[in-house]
């Protein structure tokens, strides 16, 4: 089965793996350590697991708070509509004068991130 690519946020005591990389919540290294032990340490402090990388070896979770889960979910939400939707643009021939401006405007904005931009144009039937 294809895996989907799991919502950023707090894996609570769901965790698959028996043994962590641990990051504290200032990005500080605390090495590995067994799922039970991550999870003492997560209830001792208050805060919650989080993965974030699940194909490393072993597996790395970083201790976080809400608010820090909070505003990761937030940068990450608007990393993802301020990218290009992968194929690029397709403009018709017959484009419409405002609809054309939109997507130019739209093309600029992508250009000044630096982003690839392929538009096609297809001619009207």
């Amino acid at each position: 089965a294809p895996k989907t690519k799991a919502q950023f946020g707090s894996v609570g005591r769901r965790i698959p793996h028996r043994i962590l990389h641990v990051i504290n919540q200032d990005g500080e290294s605390l090495g590995q350590m067994h799922r039970a032990e991550a999870l003492q340490l997560m209830d001792q402090r208050n805060l919650k697991l989080v993965l974030l990388h699940e194909n490393a070896e072993p597996p790395v979770y970083r201790l976080m708070t809400g608010q820090q889960i909070h505003e990761e979910q937030l940068r990450r939400a608007e990393k993802k509509k301020a990218s290009p939707k992968p194929g690029g643009l397709s403009f018709s021939s017959t484009i419409a004068k405002n609809d054309f401006e939109t997507k130019t405007k739209q093309i600029a904005q992508w250009i000044e991130k630096k982003y690839h931009v392929k538009v096609t144009i297809r001619q009207a039937k």
